[in-house]
């Protein structure tokens, strides 16, 4: 019999999940459960404390809804529940507002590296160490996330992986696609190699003017990329007594400008340079 706090099954994905109405909001919601969708038909009811849903959530574009019913027949039942736990980790421990792909984007690359992974294919991360620096939660969710993998596929997950699994948990809670993500943190290590090829100095990985650098960097673009302006009272000073490290930032700017298309603000060349200004005090400190 139907009743009002029922579920109405808008679509069957599978045996164990169904795209359901909920009449008391006017929404869609997609439950995940044993069984939820076997012997289904559109129409029928579903209680909303049915024991066996294990897992609710919304995914209003339609096209990421295609997209996540054609991967239910594509991998293990185990992968979607293990991307969902981890979902879920994120939802908890970060922000529930996340951007929908994950539903399709993270058990997409679960799938993929499970099989890599026991096939002994592992993939080099050229950007390992900047993943944890500047994403330092995500890794300790993406570390979290690999040991409930390997429990399940009795796997060993690599630390290069782990980092692939912090950016796609980046992803969902920057609404920023892995891709380019990948392409700013690809950019800052050219800019670091910049700095390192004025200084005449590399800079270590593990030194806390690293994390500072590649950090100011990260903001930096991200501030350009959402279209935010900051000011500097102190520019003109910048300019006049920081003039070396003013003309690298400058330098900088050039860089960003090309890979992004996009004008960074003389605001912005001077707080770079004043960033910057510690680094030439160190390789004076140094040399001294």
């Amino acid at each position: 019999m139907y009743k009002s706090q029922d579920y109405s099954i808008s679509r069957i994905l599978s045996n164990n999940v169904v795209l359901v109405s909920d009449p008391t909001v006017n929404t869609e919601v997609v439950l995940l459960g044993k069984g939820l969708g076997f012997g289904q038909k559109a129409g029928n009811p579903i209680a909303k404390n049915d024991e066996r849903i294990e897992k609710r959530f919304r995914m209003e574009n339609e096209l990421h809804l295609n997209q996540f019913q054609s991967l239910l027949t594509q991998i293990d039942q185990s992968v979607i529940e293990i991307a969902e736990e981890i979902i879920s980790w994120i939802c908890d421990e970060m922000t529930p507002e996340i951007n929908e792909l994950i539903h399709v984007a993270l058990p997409d690359h679960i799938q993929f590296a499970v099989h890599r992974l026991s096939s002994g294919m592992e993939i080099v991360n050229p950007f390992l160490f900047e993943i944890q620096a500047l994403y330092p939660q995500e890794f300790i969710l993406a570390e979290r996330s690999a040991a409930l993998i390997e429990d399940t596929f009795t796997i060993t997950v690599p630390e290069s992986e782990i980092g692939f699994l912090a950016l796609h948990i980046h992803s969902a809670v920057s609404y920023i696609p892995v891709a380019q993500t990948v392409k700013h943190t690809n950019l800052i290590l050219e800019m670091i190699q910049m700095v390192e090829e004025r200084l005449t100095l590399k800079v270590t990985k593990e030194s806390l003017h690293y994390t500072r650098m590649i950090t100011h960097f990260r903001f930096v673009l991200e501030r350009l990329m959402e279209g935010k302006t900051i000011e500097n009272p102190l520019l003109d000073r910048v300019k006049s007594m920081l003039p070396e490290a003013y003309e690298l930032a400058l330098q900088l700017g050039e860089l960003i400008s090309q890979k992004l298309d996009v004008k960074v603000p003389e605001d912005e060349v001077g707080y770079m340079a004043m960033h910057l200004f510690r680094l030439f005090q160190l390789v004076k400190d140094i040399r001294e």
